[in-house]
Parts: structure tokens; sequence; C-alpha cells
């Protein structure tokens, strides 16, 4: 059908649409044509949207009637090169636009007699989207070997096997969506569940007791949502068909492995790649011991390090066991990809000394297992030592009674931990700092859920496991202190005081919210607190800063900014 639209091997058919079959034909008809398969979240905004496929050059795009009209047909005279608009829903309503046509009729008139095309390994396959929070988005291209590596994975990494069913709940708009949630299961024979709706609890136990899911696959925002629904709740669903779970997305702290093994009889496996690796590098694999909070060991023919940048910009690697630096890898794993898609320079930049340098920040153990320490943006340079703004995925509050399970072995009958020695500080004062960081952390759950469920869109920057910064900064400075923060600035507005609920409007665009609807997560404001925002641009709130201290030396005023 693509061919007889005159869609040619190489260019790209972008899809933005909900979990429906539709999106699936469509993901798998672009790479058996030889054209370029890019996923699109559908709880993208216009703009998102327009700059991604203005850069992707998209030639078709898959949707619904529904996300055309509202977040496509406004963009049509930005996007030129966009053709054929492909409505994906079982029976579209009318919808007026050139190139716009029904998908399933075109499908069905189609001839049935087809040959795949022969690809090389090389060949582009897959552009993927990965965060513009510090400028434009970056297309990383992936080729056709790229199921290698894919395959390989879904075997080891997540112990899939052909009797298994399995369920990978990220959206394909994701990376993890398309690599583990379309491709893995199917070329190792499984058996796949996909659900359209979003995340509801008693729902998302009842897949796992009604289909008899063996392989669980799904995200530490999920896991989180899970725990704070309860104990109780998995008790009343048969789970005993589950026999292997696994997370990715974002660190999975000490308690959440611990809460899986507690609460579903099994632990959560970590793991850990990027856009740019294309598939899991790094995991706790089915045989392994867990060691709560780690991300596990690379997977067989991945070579990885803990590296240091010299002076010069070659890199070294650490020296001894528990050394933080960057994370890197040796090129050459079939899935790493080939390119940002027209930023030579910038994709050159990701490699020194024969390493791909990832950006993450870790160290690795004498058990030769990795441990997340942070961004290399989220941490700190004094007196040549790193400090990191987050420790080895551990929860800033874990609740009164938790137990902190770092650098120890967790058996999956029974696990130890230990406990951290505290500070010496009134019982009062503590508990006064555990509600605030509880309160964060609370807000912080609830708006995961609410952009789960696209009620939040745009962009979304948690500041989950850093609670204990935004507090006890906060409590440091004085009311007339001024406050700048960066695009993860949530917990802090709520430490200095910003009223919950005009933040959380913010969140929906409504004019009751502190930038009248019009900042959304990353722009929060508040002249009544001096807390003067947000700001989605890395650094770009310094210069606002710099000025607020300048004016308070030069009045005289005994302020911090």
């Amino acid at each position: 059908m693509l061919r007889t639209l005159g869609v040619a091997e190489g260019e790209r058919v972008f899809a933005l649409a909900p979990r429906i079959p539709g999106l699936y034909v469509a993901a798998l008809g672009t790479l058996k044509s030889g054209a370029v398969f890019c996923p699109l979240f559908p709880a993208f905004g216009p703009e998102p949207i327009r700059t991604r496929m203005e850069i992707g050059e998209a030639r078709a795009l898959v949707t619904t009637a529904a996300l055309y009209a509202r977040k496509i047909a406004p963009l049509r005279a930005a996007l030129p090169r966009l053709e054929h608009v492909l409505l994906a829903d079982r029976e579209p309503p009318p919808v007026e636009g050139p190139g716009v046509h029904a998908l399933w009729p075109l499908l069905e008139a189609a001839s049935p007699a087809f040959e795949a095309c022969r690809t090389n390994p090389e060949d582009p396959a897959l552009l993927h989207f990965t965060s513009g929070t510090t400028g434009a988005p970056k297309g990383a291209v992936h080729v056709h070997a790229a199921v290698i590596a894919h395959h390989v994975t879904g075997r080891y990494a997540l112990d899939l096997h052909p009797d298994d069913v399995y369920w990978c709940t990220a959206d394909p708009g994701w990376v993890t969506g398309t690599s583990y949630g379309i491709i893995a299961p199917l070329t190792n024979g499984v058996t796949m569940i996909v659900d359209e709706e979003e995340f509801d609890a008693p729902r998302w136990y009842a897949v796992l007791q009604d289909e008899a899911v063996t392989v669980w696959y799904t995200a530490p925002t999920a896991v989180r949502m899970l725990m704070k629904a309860g104990a109780e709740l998995p008790k009343r669903y048969r789970l005993d068909a589950l026999r292997f779970a696994a997370s990715v997305g974002e660190p999975l702290n000490p308690e959440a492995v611990l809460w899986g093994r507690d609460a579903l009889g099994l632990p959560f496996h970590d793991n850990w790649w990027q856009t740019e690796t294309g598939g899991i590098m790094i995991a706790n694999f089915a045989s392994m011991d867990i060691k709560a909070g780690s991300m596990g060991k690379p997977i067989p023919g991945v070579e990885a390090a803990i590296v240091r940048r010299a002076e010069n910009g070659d890199v070294e690697m650490a020296a001894e066991p528990g050394t933080p630096g960057e994370l890197a890898l040796k090129p050459g794993w079939p899935s790493m990809f080939r390119g940002y898609l027209g930023e030579d320079e910038r994709y050159r930049k990701c490699f020194r000394s024969g390493w791909y340098l990832s950006g993450d920040l870790a160290r690795r153990d004498r058990d030769g297992y990795y441990w997340f320490v942070g961004r290399g943006d989220d941490v700190i340079k004094s007196a040549g030592h790193l400090i990191a703004l987050r420790q080895d995925h551990a929860p800033a509050a874990q609740g009164a009674g938790a137990r902190a399970a770092r650098g120890r072995h967790v058996d999956a009958r029974a696990g130890a931990a230990a406990v951290s020695p505290g500070l010496d500080i009134p019982r009062a004062h503590a508990l006064e700092l555990l509600r605030g960081m509880l309160r964060i952390r609370r807000f912080e759950e609830k708006c995961a859920e609410l952009y789960s469920a696209t009620k939040i869109r745009g962009f979304l920057h948690l500041y989950i496991g850093e609670e204990a910064i935004a507090v006890g900064a906060m409590r440091a400075l004085t009311p007339e202190d001024a406050v700048v923060a960066t695009y993860r600035e949530h917990g802090h507005a709520l430490a200095r005081g910003v009223p919950m609920e005009r933040i959380m409007a913010e969140m929906y665009g409504k004019a009751e919210g502190c930038c009248r609807g019009r900042g959304g997560s990353m722009h929060l404001f508040d002249a009544a607190t001096r807390f003067y925002g947000g700001n989605a641009i890395v650094a770009g709130g310094l210069p606002l800063a710099v000025g607020l201290a300048l004016a308070a030396k030069l009045d005289g005023r005994r302020e911090a900014a």
C-alpha cells in the first residue's frame, strides 16, 4: 500500500496514535517496505510534533481522525513534505485535507501478493527522537541490523521463551515500546499483550491475571503508582503465572524492587539503556542475584566501563571500583545508533577515544554491578570530586520504618537490607522535613498518573528522588531571598510555598495556574514567594539569578538568589 502511494525506501513514515491495531500494522508494514518507521508519543502537543516531523521530513503519517484534527491539521502548511495522512480508525469520520485517506480501505484494496524489501543490515529502519531539553530534539537513526540486538536482549535480558505471554506497557511512541513492545516479542515468538487503555491499577492486575502474563516489562513510574494503590490490591488477583518482572525508563529505587518481591512474589529486575543504544545494554538477568538499586551487569558482547574525561578531551578509565564517572560503551553492538539525523557533528561528539559516552554518571562495584549516579548535568564537581544530586537510585524519603537497601544482595525469597546511620536532629524537625519531602513525592506521583492519562500534556519533568534537596535548600533561605530553578522545579516551588493547587492548575493549563496556564510544567512562577520560575532551557535561569543577586547587592540588601 505504501508503494502504491509512492513512499520510497528510506523515506520516513511517522505514526501518531494510541495503542490501536493500525499502529502495529503501520510499524511492520513500514519496515517490510524498506521505509523508516518513526513513532511519536500521542500526548505530544502540536509544536513538538511539528518539530520532529520537520526534522524527519515526514512523507506519510498514520494517525487517528481526532489526533489529526487537533494536532496535525493546523500544522499542514508547515509540513510541505507530508503528502499522505492515513487515518487508522476502524470507521473514521469524514475528514477534509490534502492527501488524507482512511487506512483500512486502502489496505483491503491492496494486492495480497507482496515481497518484503531486501534490505541491507546498515539500511535505516527506525528513527527515534530523544530529549530536546537542551536544544532541538535529536533524531537517532537505527538500522535493520538492530533487530539482532532486540532479539538477543529480549531472550537474555527479559528471559523471553516461545511459550511466554508477554506484556510491555510502554507506549510505542517511545523507543521501549517499539524495541520491546513490537520487535523483540515478535522475533522471539511470544504471545504479546497490547492494552489500549491508560494506567489503572485494578485493570492492570486484571490483565496480568486474566491473560496469564508470564513476563512483564514496565516503568518505574507505574511501579510507584501500583505501590501507592497498596499491597492489599494485588492479593485479590491470581498472579501465579507471572515469573519475571522488569523495569526501565528511570532509576528504580530499592524500595520498589523489594516491594515487588513482597507484593507480587518476585522482585523487579531493573535494566539500563538509552534511545541511542537502541536496546538493553546492562541488566539484572533472571539468573543473577539482585542488588536492589543496581542496574545490573552488561549483557554478553557489550563492553562497558566507567571513564573520566581528561583535560585534553580524551577519556581514561576509572581505576578503582566504586569510583563515579561517565558510563561508556565500546561501539559495535548491532542496535547502536548510526547518527543524529542531519547533525553529524553532534553525533561525533558522542564518541571519544574509542568509547561511546552516554552522558550518564555511574559507578561499578567490586562485583561488576553498575549503579546509576545521575545525569552529567545533575552533578557538580568540588575539589576534584564528583558530587551527585541523586545517589544509587535511592528514594529521598522511604517513610517511617523503611529500610535503605544499598549494596546488598537481594534474594527473591528473603532479601537483606541495611539501615543507614542518620543525623542527630530533633525528632520534630526531622518529621517536618519528612512531611515536606512526602508532600512533594505524592504531588509528583499524582502528576505522573495524570500525565499517563493525558490529563497533563506537553513535557513533564518529575522531581521524584530529589525531594530532600528542595526541602533542605528552601529551609536554608529566608522569605526575602529569590529562587530561580531549572526545568525540573516542581519540588522547589512546593517547598518554597507556592500553593499546590495553583501549581496543579498550571499543569492543566488553566487560568488559575501560577502562570495563568501559559507556562506549564517547566515554567512555574510566583512573585509572592519570590519564586522566579523554572526555565526549559538548561542554564537559561542563570542570567536572571545573577541579575537578582546583583540588584540586591547594589541596593545594599542582604538577600541571596
